[in-house]
């Protein structure tokens, strides 16, 4: 295959990646404007429900959310509207920041203990030898906290904890400076009118697919 063939490959390729990494944005931000929809129309209710469960609904929320990233493959960010609804967007943002921060530390060090045969799992072998080649061997902290822009906390924690030599102490760092932002920025947006929260995910979406787009460079 000459050169220009790979490059064709290459470049309809990472056109494909993108284009499925787009819609999974627009498919969540989708379901987060219809559940923030729902929580402020019923924001009574919403209330009601926060001081009937109280600590326990707290803990509940923290623990769906370390057990997404840790075991399935799936967004958390449509259940902040509800978290929004019942706690304020600071409390939610504080529960979020906990339970995402778990979960990473919790991928990490089952990717670190157990190696390749468990993050295949979760990660296929395609994304796991792509990230190897583009994971870059310096500034790597502060990489992880860009990094934390636009991939998935649970697929990045495996990631790191295969491919990485970051320790488990500057992962926590870089992790929890990477998602505080986003956290209370997703909170505040929970409570906002559903106008504002359209030009709120353009904005981000716009942001993390130019982050994508950059990421899924070669790194040299």
């Amino acid at each position: 295959m000459s050169d220009s063939n790979q490059i064709t490959a290459h470049e309809k390729k990472s056109a494909k990646a993108l284009c499925i990494y787009t819609l999974s944005l627009v498919a969540v931000a989708a379901l987060f404007l219809l559940v923030s929809l729902f929580v402020q129309t019923h924001e009574h209710e919403m209330r009601s429900f926060a001081e009937v469960s109280g600590m326990l609904g707290m803990l509940l929320y923290v623990g769906i959310t370390i057990l997404a990233i840790v075991v399935a493959p799936i967004s958390t960010l449509p259940l902040i509207p509800v978290a929004s609804g019942m706690w304020g967007w600071f409390i939610t943002g504080v529960l979020s920041i906990i339970g995402w921060l778990i979960g990473a530390q919790i991928a990490f060090f089952l990717a670190r203990r157990f190696g390749k045969p468990l993050v295949q799992k979760f990660v296929s072998i395609e994304k796991i030898n792509t990230f190897e080649k583009r994971l870059p061997k310096k500034h790597i902290f502060w990489t992880v906290v860009f990094m934390r822009m636009f991939i998935p906390v649970d697929v990045l924690s495996y990631l790191l904890g295969l491919l990485s030599s970051m320790s488990a102490l500057s992962y926590f760092w870089a992790t929890i400076i990477g998602i505080t932002p986003f956290a209370f920025i997703f909170s505040y947006a929970g409570i906002l009118p559903i106008r504002l929260q359209i030009a709120a995910f353009f904005v981000a979406g716009l942001i993390a697919i130019l982050g994508y787009r950059h990421g899924a460079q070669p790194v040299s």
